[in-house]
């Protein structure tokens, strides 16, 4: 009978929920709204960490909880502009579940047919999302998306040689060129006090304003995690610690020699990461702290060290140093704010070498919703490698910083422009990368190489140069999901490699957006 009177509640109300403990889904369509808030010069919201959590931003007029005054007349209209598609609103229990989707369809016509019988590419994805708050104090949420898909040839070969699609999961090779995965994201969030916030979860952090982020960014697969953030009562400062469970890499190599077992566990290993935040009025400055403890030496796992509990920024480096047995990163995130509508930025890195970024973000240039970014990031050879590899700053096969790992530097342009629920970007890398095609270790380029510490000049590699172009259209139909109709075309080209990593990509989508999508690399 409980379930009943449930089900029956969750069709009839039509009852939005309220912000509370929940985080703003890490997705760039959403954090524009964000950004831009945060932005004015009197705003006071730290963004420097995300994803933010609802009640420590500023929500007004951001896609997904702006008011949409709008009548639409019909129970399916309304599901489909307006509401969440299942809505729960009884007593302190405020629930919405929503279906989320990616169906694709696209081709390239310069795609050479020894990859596949055909130059049609395909994505079927499907899941949900289920997000609420119980009361004032405690919140929770839970997403899962699984697909079968057949992909441009750079991209899959990438997924084969990391076995991991970017940013999403593990991947099942179901036939010679259709890949099968699925990743899932939760948490539970929770505070007992307005200045503490508790979280436990599954999911992804990034720092920074760019595009990119040198120090953590949402590039890699979902991780579990442990979070405390305290913001003190004036919003001037923020501090964040948590705790994680990373792994090296999701192939049938890094895998532990525990016997053979197909199935043995993944190289893995403990971190902390370390967030303080503070706002001096125009500039919001963060300093960060990442390390990555050796909890496996010679096959076994190493006695526990009480550095993992510590969450205190800047000890476990000073005891640890640049050199040691575990991995160190620290850095420092800068924003300057300009105008109302417009800021700078930047980020520095250093683990014994260095990577930077600069970029400037102006909001209504001209018109209302005509937005524009340029960034240049950069990355020394050997920056975020380690010795053993397994302990490189990487996380499920991908880099947690920059996609393009190391040894690299890049500019990127892009433009939003919206016209209503009409919106065009455009969106333009180029990079100058550094390989080693020898395979010799020592070269520096390369994430899964040992730390070998060797002078530029002793070692070959060869330059490249990558660019990337996304130019596409899109209407937004339902901003709770960002849920959108969308056509464009994505353009690859690295000279001097083998055709199949070039691609003209043209496609249209019907998708819900609420994760980013790194394919430019």
């Amino acid at each position: 009978m409980r379930p009943l009177i449930l089900f029956l509640l969750i069709l009839s109300t039509g009852i939005r929920a309220q912000a509370q403990q929940n985080e703003i889904p890490l997705q760039r369509d959403i954090y524009i709204d964000v950004e831009r808030n945060a932005a004015r010069l009197d705003s006071r919201v730290l963004s420097g960490l995300k994803p933010l959590m609802e009640r420590r931003a500023d929500l007004t007029n951001v896609m997904g909880y702006r008011v949409d005054s709008a009548r639409y007349y019909y129970w399916l209209s309304e599901k489909m502009y307006k509401e969440h598609l299942l809505i729960v609103n009884e007593g302190d229990l405020r629930m919405t579940i929503d279906p989320l989707f990616n169906f694709e369809y696209g081709f390239d016509p310069g795609d050479p047919t020894e990859y596949a019988d055909t130059n049609r590419y395909v994505s079927n994805t499907r899941g949900f999302w289920i997000r609420g708050d119980i009361g004032n104090k405690f919140s929770f949420q839970s997403m899962f998306h699984e697909t079968q898909a057949v992909v441009p040839q750079y991209l899959f070969q990438y997924v084969r040689i990391s076995g991991v699609m970017p940013g999403q999961g593990r991947v099942k090779l179901a036939d010679a060129d259709k890949l099968d995965f699925g990743w899932s994201q939760a948490n539970i969030s929770y505070s007992p006090v307005p200045w503490l916030n508790i979280q436990f979860g599954h999911g992804k952090h990034s720092v920074g304003h760019g595009y990119r982020s040198m120090l953590l960014s949402d590039n890699a697969i979902n991780s579990p995690y442990l979070q405390f953030s305290a913001l003190t009562n004036n919003k001037r400062f923020q501090y964040t610690t948590w705790s994680t469970k990373l792994m090296h890499g999701v192939k049938k190599e890094d895998r532990l020699p525990t016997g053979e077992s197909s199935e043995s566990l993944f190289y893995w290993y403990r971190a902390r990461f370390n967030h303080l935040a503070i706002n001096l009025g125009p500039a919001q400055v963060g300093l960060f702290e990442a390390t990555l403890f050796q909890t496996i030496a010679d096959g076994a796992v190493q006695p526990f060290d009480p550095l993992e509990l510590n969450p205190v920024i800047g000890v476990n480096t000073l005891v640890t140093g640049f050199d040691g047995e575990n991995k160190s990163l620290v850095g420092l995130d800068l924003r300057v704010k300009v105008t109302n509508k417009a800021y700078v930025y930047g980020q520095y890195a250093y683990d014994g070498r260095s990577a930077m970024q600069v970029g400037a973000r102006a909001f209504d240039v001209l018109r209302k919703d005509l937005h524009l970014q340029v960034e240049w990031n950069t990355a020394d050879r050997f920056m975020y490698m380690q010795t053993p590899a397994e302990l490189a700053y990487m996380h499920g096969g991908q880099p947690m910083a920059h996609p393009l790992g190391t040894a690299f530097s890049e500019v990127v342009g892009i433009v939003d422009c919206g016209f209503g629920k009409y919106w065009l970007q455009a969106k333009v890398n180029v990079a100058a990368l550094q390989q080693d095609f020898l395979g010799t270790a020592g070269g520096g380029t390369n994430l899964n190489e040992p730390d070998e510490g060797l002078p530029p000049a002793t070692t070959e590699t060869t330059d490249l140069q990558l660019t990337s172009i996304d130019v596409n259209a899109s209407y937004l139909m339902n901003p709770n999901t960002n849920m959108r109709l969308i056509v464009g075309v994505m353009r690859r080209d690295e000279p001097d490699v083998p055709d199949g990593f070039q691609s003209t990509y043209v496609y249209v989508a019907f998708r819900t957006g609420l994760f980013n999508r790194y394919y430019d690399l």
